[in-house]
C-alpha cells in the first residue's frame, strides 16, 4: 500500500519503512507525528482524495533534525557600479520513517499533527493540522459568546452623534471604511475612544476585526489629544 501526502508544500509517494527527508517539522527526533494532507491512498484500490481523503493519514517517526548540503548563491554585476555578493545556504530537513498508512481513523488517531518548523508558512502549518475534538453543538457556543460580547460592550457607545460626530479618520489607521463601522457600532467622538479600557479595546478588536490596530497605532493617545483639542 502506498500513499501520496503534501508537506512543505511538496508531493511525496511513500509506503511503509521507506526512510526519506521532508522540509523542517516541529518535533523531536523519536517522536511520532501524523501527515493528515492525503492526496491519494494507492494498493487493491485506489483512492483520490478532492482535494485530500478525509481521516486518512501517514504516520511516521522522526529519526534526526538535519540539513541539507551548502547550496551557493552568486551574482555579479559588471557595469559601472559593479558589485559581486555570494551567499551560502543549507536547508532545514527533517528525517523520517514512515510507520504506516490509515485509510480511516486518523482523526481519532491522537498522534500528533506533523506541522512545519522555521522557515514554514503560517498557512501550512494551519493546514496541515487536524481539529481532534468531537465538534460542540452549535447553538450553545453562539450563545455563550453572544452573552460575553454584550459584558464586555464599552459603556460610552451612542445610538447617534451628540451634534456633529467628530472626524474620525484624523485617528492614523482610520479610513472612510473604519470610520463608518465605528459609527455603526455606535462610536462618533474621540471622547469616547479616550475612555476605552482595555476590555472595551478588545471588544471594539473583536466585533471589528482590528487585529489590534488600536493599541499598535495607539488610538487612546491620539483620541486623547484631538478630544482636548476639540475642547
Amino acid at each position: 500500500m502506498f500513499a501520496v501526502i503534501k508537506t512543505g508544500g511538496k508531493q511525496y509517494k511513500v509506503a511503509k519503512d521507506q526512510i526519506f527527508t521532508v522540509e523542517k517539522l516541529a518535533a523531536d527526533a523519536g517522536e511520532t507525528v501524523q501527515f493528515n494532507e492525503v492526496l491519494m491512498l494507492g494498493g487493491d484500490k485506489v483512492t483520490v482524495g478532492s482535494p485530500l481523503i478525509a481521516d486518512a493519514g501517514v504516520q511516521a517517526e522522526v529519526l534526526e533534525q538535519t540539513r541539507s548540503a551548502k547550496t551557493i548563491h552568486f551574482v555579479k554585476r559588471r557595469r559601472k557600479h559593479s558589485s559581486q555578493r555570494k551567499k551560502g545556504h543549507r536547508q532545514q530537513l527533517t528525517l523520517i520513517k514512515i510507520t504506516d498508512i490509515l485509510a480511516k481513523g486518523a482523526d481519532k488517531s491522537g498522534v500528533k499533527a506533523a506541522v512545519g518548523g522555521a522557515g514554514v508558512s503560517v498557512a501550512a502549518v494551519a493546514a496541515a493540522a487536524k481539529p481532534k475534538a468531537a465538534a460542540k453543538p452549535k447553538s450553545a457556543p453562539k450563545a455563550e459568546a453572544k452573552a460575553v460580547e454584550a459584558g464586555a460592550a464599552p459603556a460610552n457607545l451612542l445610538k447617534s452623534a451628540k451634534g456633529d460626530a467628530d472626524d474620525l479618520k484624523k485617528i492614523s489607521g482610520v479610513g472612510p471604511a473604519l470610520e463608518k463601522k465605528l459609527n455603526d457600532l455606535g462610536v462618533f467622538h474621540f471622547w469616547q475612544i479616550a475612555e476605552w479600557t482595555k476590555d472595551d479595546i478588545a471588544y471594539v478588536d473583536d466585533s471589528l476585526s482590528f487585529k489590534g490596530r488600536i493599541e499598535r497605532d495607539d488610538w487612546i493617545k491620539q483620541a486623547t489629544e484631538f478630544a482636548a483639542d476639540s475642547k
